[in-house]
């Protein structure tokens, strides 16, 4: 994918696999696991690329392979224009300010055994950020910041519900002032009741502090909400990337077309009239993927060529990138 001026991230090739060993005094290296294999795509300043795909498909490994959380196999991941694949650790953490992530599961993010005014400031005080008594300010400012008591911050983690939770876990990301925001699911966990809340959150803050967000999630209608840009990954690599209109109108890979053709629509009479494409089969083993194609097991257009041949992840129009052989084939199916 070529380089933009406004670009804020760019990932190049990236790659991140995990081995898989046997023995047991000596541990030998049989085979890995491919949870992301080959990912090439540009994060604009101020604008959420939403990031989709089933379970297992290797979104999560590349929000945290992004930040470095993973070490890549290979690949590069540019911040402005830093490559972090290969910055020291002095440097990366000096770049922590700015790169942050929302954790999937609030329960399991925040320290139990700590109040949450200590969660929230802990990074103040690892950055050697402020006194004391500023850092306590600031924590109940940024509590203030997400809708949450400034007063709170003697409680801990266990006396809030999910979704408050999660409001700390958003205030801890806040509280360097970082440019850059990995959500990592951050409303699969929660109460649909709550999901609304915490995405209307997510984006008065982006608006207010202009925030470039990766946003991952299973949940197409609310990505589609919050989405400049939509990227749609399967079995550890990309099959479409395009605007939220373009991609919800002008669908080209099959994957995408099932994909969508599952997402209620709210008109009774449109709902009965679409095609709605049931995939059969599994999603292969990330760890013995299939050959060419990835999809191609699953696929209801699949030919010889599908088998043999990986596409290339290329822009079939401009600002739409597709993997896929037979694009006009797939469009037609679903007419």
């Amino acid at each position: 994918m070529t380089k933009e001026n406004n670009a804020l991230v760019r990932v190049e090739n990236l790659v991140k696999h995990f081995p898989i060993t046997q023995g047991i005094v000596v541990q030998r290296q049989v085979g890995a696991v491919k949870a992301v294999d080959g990912l090439s795509f540009n994060i604009k300043q101020g604008e959420t690329l939403g990031l989709v795909g089933e379970s297992g498909c290797g979104k999560s490994t590349t929000g945290r392979a992004i930040l470095q959380l993973h070490e890549p196999t290979s690949g590069h991941v540019y911040y402005k224009d830093e490559d972090l694949t290969i910055a020291s650790a002095s440097t990366l953490r000096k770049l922590r300010r700015d790169i942050q992530i929302i954790f999937q599961d609030p329960y399991a993010s925040l320290n139990p055994r700590m109040t949450i005014g200590d969660i929230i400031g802990e990074p103040l005080e690892v950055h050697n950020i402020g006194t004391p008594k500023e850092r306590r300010e600031r924590v109940q400012e940024l509590l203030h910041l997400v809708g949450l008591n400034p007063f709170f911050i003697k409680r801990y983690p266990h006396e809030f519900s999910g979704g408050q939770r999660q409001r700390i876990g958003v205030a801890r990301a806040l509280a360097l002032n970082p440019e850059f925001i990995v959500c990592d699911e951050p409303i699969s966990a929660l109460d649909v009741s709550v999901q609304a809340q915490v995405v209307n959150l997510l984006e008065e803050l982006q608006e207010k502090f202009n925030l470039t967000y990766l946003f991952i999630a299973h949940d197409l209608s609310m990505v589609r909400h919050i989405s400049d840009r939509i990227a749609v990954m399967y079995l550890g690599k990309l099959v479409e990337l395009a605007d939220r209109a373009e991609l919800f109108n002008n669908k080209m890979h099959p994957y995408t077309i099932a994909l969508l053709s599952a997402v209620p629509i709210p008109d009774p009479i449109k709902e009965r009239q679409r095609k709605r494409i049931i995939l059969l089969g599994d999603v292969p083993s990330p760890a013995n993927p299939p050959s060419g194609c990835r999809f191609h097991t699953r696929c209801p257009i699949a030919e010889e060529l599908c088998k043999q041949e990986d596409p290339p992840f290329e822009e079939k129009q401009p600002g739409h990138w597709a993997a896929c052989h037979f694009v006009k084939k797939a469009q037609e199916y679903m007419e």
